[in-house]
């Protein structure tokens, strides 16, 4: 018996619709209460549904908003619908698919979509079939493919004879748009057993459907195939080479989105499946360098996108060398601003500095927990990084082709390195050098795009270009000011390596007036860009601290919020890179009542206090003894924002319906700046742990659900051991075997920093450590003797068991065969410095219980005992003896096959310094 409404209540359901779309906020509020009302009522839905699908007397924007209404409720509790309810509203569904009208069709299409993302294809056995049975509602041979132009072999087109393709049949339409969604949002399920794997005839179906009439049809064909290509469909692998045929007959299709969707399809399967596509890669190249050209944008960008998908196939080179000639001019040309790009930017507006910031600008930051790590040879800041960040449009940060363009040049460049360069030069100069500003920023841009890639190559051309781009930093156009920012920065390395009064003085010159420039997007870009050449230039730029901490003063006077944000880092990165040297009265009194006052200002619920307190605390650890006059205020609040952070989420556990959860990035910056705290001033942090319950909290944050709690809390606590190891001593029976249950290496930044501060807590025990070393000793030798390791790990595991092994020997030298070799490998890079010193200290003295534990993998002990510099006295007596103690054992003749094995410097090291 098929449901029908009753007149009344027909009528309540339509005069709410009819509120629910008053601007009146109060009407609102009446309507939501309303709707929880009517939601007591299980055939409430019945009503939204017949209003959708078959009151056609009402306007359409009123059924559709029925059917949203209705779609909200199955998201918020189908499972609870009466099964004749449930039954009533997907039998509809299924018969309006059709509708005349699109917006019909298309709530329709949202509402089933729904209903399968609700577990529900499994429980509609009927869907699939019938969604796959409307697509036949007409046949999709009676199309004349004729009717389309198509282009002839020759490349000229056939004449148009104004055919019109005849119209779609509707319900293929909406039954199509449907699949789409239900291929989006199911495609795993769709492929698996639990359907009875209906994509065995889905997949064949849609290919049928390449060859449409209707532009719209072949676009959903394939975009519903291509959500199987990257899974590897199994119906999709048994297709392949119909799909990939399908889709070069579709290659000049005149409908842009079909275009788009074919240049979607050939990335992909250049990702899974390139050994179908290597055969005609030819042919696909010539196609996608005309496609990055299409007059579409949104077909050039998914074009372009085959670029950068391609450089990361081994491949690359090979295929693409010869058609570099043309691809590098492409690519070059859609790293031009479009008019509409410099319509969103505001590029005609040149002084915004007073204009404040809409809230919906300003990204949110996440805050990086703190990680400890150890300094290594020839180490220098590790330019990968930049190359995220590869360009500074932001506003527009959706993709576009300008983007996509730059980043593929960029991998580019990293595939083909100098190669490129005789492509790109002789369009370069012509560029640098425009008349029209958008060409010669699109030219700057090229510039800095290849900085990672072509270095080497461009060395011989910087000391002209440089001060060229230097002068741009001083163009009339604010948008060719900021990419010069961006690019300079990224040649800063080159910068800071030729001598100061060269290039570093006039750059940093020219860029710290760009800090004060008038334009923000100009104040973001220089601001970024001298955190970068603070961190190449590190101590080279002391001489100038005087004039480099006055205008960043200035600019906290002058900036709007968002470039304040990127101020404390550029105060920040400026502080970790000259270190104590900025300890002196002039510059604290320069830099610290700006911070303090912002400090003051800002609530504890304010999430710009993260960038302040990152800031404060690589400002705190470079002061040192510098910082004790603002230490007081600043420890205590962060100790607050802990146990705020603590007691907020307390009480979310407990009464989850009455309390929101707390944002734990403002315990986790607390906890920096107090590890921040610590380590800058020592000894005199004393005072302040012992005047707080810091040990107390710091028990709790240790045993955080949250991986970055943990991690903060790690390092935290092994500052508080080096500073002050009096207030962490009593609590070491409770704090070790949660140290130990966190050597983790799933959690490789927790493990990192846990193992860190176990080796620190050991420095200060002593044999007082005996009673835990079985609490962590197994877990340190398993994660030393893991494959594929980081390398920072491996760092600080094998300075633990060091330093374990130096106040435990006994308990530790038993298991030295189980670490000795890639304890040796991993600590052979790491300069010399107290860390490494104790751990070899305790390497030999297990040797001295064990020395049967390291016969087999003495090599490995000589090359690391070589990578020593300059050894103190007595550490270079314990090798020496070790040493010839191996050498007396064996004797002479063994001694000299067995050093044979030895590379040249590491036998020449170990003659100099050891007489071995």
């Amino acid at each position: 018996m098929d449901w029908q409404p009753d007149e009344q209540g027909l009528q309540q359901v339509l005069q709410l619709l009819k509120d629910s779309q008053s601007p009146n906020t109060a009407t609102q509020r009446i309507v939501q209460d309303k709707l929880k009302q009517l939601n007591q009522f299980p055939d409430f839905n019945n009503y939204l549904i017949f209003v959708l699908t078959r009151l056609k007397s009402e306007d359409e924007p009123t059924r559709s908003l029925s059917g949203l209404i209705l779609k909200n409720n199955v998201k918020a509790h189908y499972q609870s619908f009466p099964p004749p309810v449930a039954d009533f509203i997907k039998q509809e569904c299924l018969n309006n698919i059709g509708d005349a009208s699109s917006l019909i069709r298309a709530t329709i299409g949202i509402l089933i979509t729904t209903i399968a993302s609700k577990g529900e294809l499994q429980m509609w056995p009927e869907l699939l079939p019938q969604l796959c049975n409307l697509l036949n509602s007409e046949d999709y041979n009676t199309c004349e493919v004729g009717t389309r132009r198509r282009a002839c072999p020759g490349g000229s087109r056939e004449p148009d004879w104004g055919s019109r393709p005849p119209a779609c049949p509707l319900p293929t339409q909406g039954a199509f748009g449907a699949l789409q969604k239900i291929c989006e949002d199911s495609s795993e399920l769709l492929d698996s057993d639990a359907l009875n794997r209906p994509l065995n005839i889905m997949i064949p179906k849609f290919l049928q459907f390449f060859k449409h009439c209707s532009p719209k049809i072949r676009s959903h064909a394939i975009a519903c195939v291509n959500q199987f290509i990257m899974d590897r469909a199994q119906a999709l692998m048994d297709n392949i080479d119909t799909f990939i045929e399908h889709l070069f007959a579709l290659a000049v299709d005149d409908d842009p989105e079909v275009r788009k969707n074919v240049c979607r399809a050939l990335v992909m399967l250049l990702e899974v499946r390139i050994d179908r596509l290597i055969p005609h890669m030819h042919s696909i190249i010539q196609y996608m360098l005309q496609r990055t050209q299409d007059h579409d944008e949104n077909v050039a960008l998914e074009a372009c996108e085959f670029w950068l998908t391609l450089a990361e196939q081994p491949i690359c080179k090979e295929v693409l060398a010869s058609h570099l000639v043309q691809l590098i001019p492409i690519l070059v040309n859609g790293m031009k601003y479009s008019e509409i790009d410099i319509i969103l930017l505001k590029g005609d507006v040149e002084e915004d500095e007073a204009v404040p910031d809409s809230e919906q600008d300003i990204k949110p930051r996440f805050h990086k927990s703190r990680t400890v790590t150890l300094p290594h040879e020839a180490e220098r800041p590790d330019g990968s990084e930049d190359a995220e960040d590869d360009d500074d449009d932001d506003a527009l940060s959706d993709w576009n082709l300008r983007k996509c363009s730059a980043a593929a040049l960029d991998v580019l460049a990293n595939v083909f390195r100098e190669e490129l360069l005789p492509h790109l030069l002789p369009l370069l100069k012509g560029l640098l050098f425009h008349p029209e500003w958008v060409v010669k920023e699109s030219g700057i841009l090229v510039l800095g795009a290849i900085a990672e890639g072509c270095m080497q190559g461009m060395v011989p051309y910087l000391p002209e270009l440089i001060p060229h781009l230097i002068q741009c930093l001083s163009d009339k156009k604010a948008l060719v000011r900021s990419i010069a920012c961006w690019t300079l920065s990224r040649y800063a390395h080159w910068v800071v390596s030729q001598p100061p009064d060269m290039h570093l003085k006039p750059l940093m010159t020219e860029l710290l007036k760009r800090i004060l420039d008038g334009n923000k997007r100009v104040q973001e870009a220089a601001c970024s860009a001298f955190a970068t050449l603070e961190e190449e230039a590190c101590t080279e730029l002391v001489p100038y601290l005087s004039y480099i901490l006055d205008t960043l003063v200035f600019a906290f006077g002058k900036y709007q919020h968002k470039n304040l944000l990127i101020l404390y880092d550029a105060i920040g990165t400026l502080a970790d890179s000259v270190g104590h040297h900025l300890n002196q009265p002039e510059y604290i009194q320069k830099l610290m009542p700006p911070l303090i006052q912002k400090w003051n200002e800002l609530k504890d619920e304010d999430k710009d206090l993260f960038p302040l307190l990152e800031c404060l605390s690589s400002v705190a650890t470079a002061l040192q003894s510098g910082f004790l006059p603002y230490c007081e205020p600043v420890y205590q609040r962060c100790v607050t924002l802990v146990q705020k952070t603590l007691a907020q989420a307390m009480m979310y556990t407990q009464h989850p319906e009455q309390y929101e959860a707390p944002d734990k990035d403002f315990m986790i910056v607390a906890l920096d700046l107090l590890s921040g705290l610590a380590e800058g001033l020592g000894g005199h942090v004393e005072q302040l742990v012992a005047r707080s319950n810091i040990m107390t909290l710091l028990f709790q944050c240790m045993q955080d659900s949250m991986p970055e709690v943990r991690q903060s809390s790690f390092a935290l606590l092994g500052d508080l051991t080096k500073a002050c190891f009096i207030h962490v001593k009593p609590c070491i029976a409770e704090f070790m075997p949660i140290l130990g249950t966190n050597l983790n290496p799933e959690f490789i930044s927790v493990c990192n920093n846990a193992t860190w501060a176990i080796g620190e807590i050991c420095m200060q025990m002593g044999a007082e450590m005996q009673p835990y070393v079985q609490m962590v000793l197994n877990n340190l030798v398993e994660i030393i003797n893991r494959p594929n390791t980081p390398k920072t790990l491996l760092e600080n595991t094998a300075i633990t068991i060091g330093r374990l092994g130096y106040v435990c020997p006994q308990e530790v030298a038993p298991m030295l065969q189980q670490f000795i070799r890639p304890w040796c490998t991993s600590l052979r890079n790491i300069r010399d410095n107290e860390e490494k010193d104790s751990a070899f200290r305790g390497i030999c003295m297990m040797i001295g219980v064990n020395p049967g534990g390291v016969v087999q993998d003495f090599i490995f002990f000589c090359d690391a005992v070589a990578s020593w510099v300059s050894p103190k006295d007595d550490l270079r007596d314990m090798f020496y003896k070790i040493l010839h103690g191996f050498k007396d054992q064996v004797g002479e003749e063994n001694w000299q096959q067995f050093s044979e094995q030895f590379p040249p410097l590491l036998k020449e090291r170990l003659a100099a310094f050891y007489g071995v």
